[in-house]
């Protein structure tokens, strides 16, 4: 899925394509707390988030980490506008993958979707 922002030069993040998500990659990112927070955030109506604006109870070193998993397992897609790196579910691609399955956890987890 395309994005708005503005995206630095050489500043490019690695993405699987819809066709390369797995479903144990992205059940395995969303059985952490922490990863399945993030998630639900994105999901309340905030379609592109900075890194620094989520409030998580643990470390910049190990929020970049869950990051990564989220982004590398295709839940989220991260780039770069200006300094920030921006956050985005690919809400429309996991449905395509998986139907239902995005909105079931997050529904578990309270989230009105």
């Amino acid at each position: 899925m395309p994005h708005t922002g503005r995206t630095s030069p050489g500043r490019q993040l690695e993405h699987p394509q819809a066709a390369q998500i797995r479903l144990e990659s992205v059940l395995s990112a969303l059985a952490d707390p922490v990863r399945l927070r993030i998630v639900s955030d994105l999901a309340q109506g905030h379609e592109d988030m900075a890194c620094i604006s989520f409030e998580l109870p643990v470390s910049k070193s190990t929020s970049t980490h869950h990051f990564r998993v989220l982004r590398e397992a295709g839940v989220i897609r991260q780039y770069y506008e200006g300094t920030s790196r921006m956050s985005r579910l690919r809400s429309q691609e996991l449905e395509e993958c998986f139907p239902g399955l995005l909105e079931a956890v997050l529904r578990a987890q309270g989230v009105q979707v």
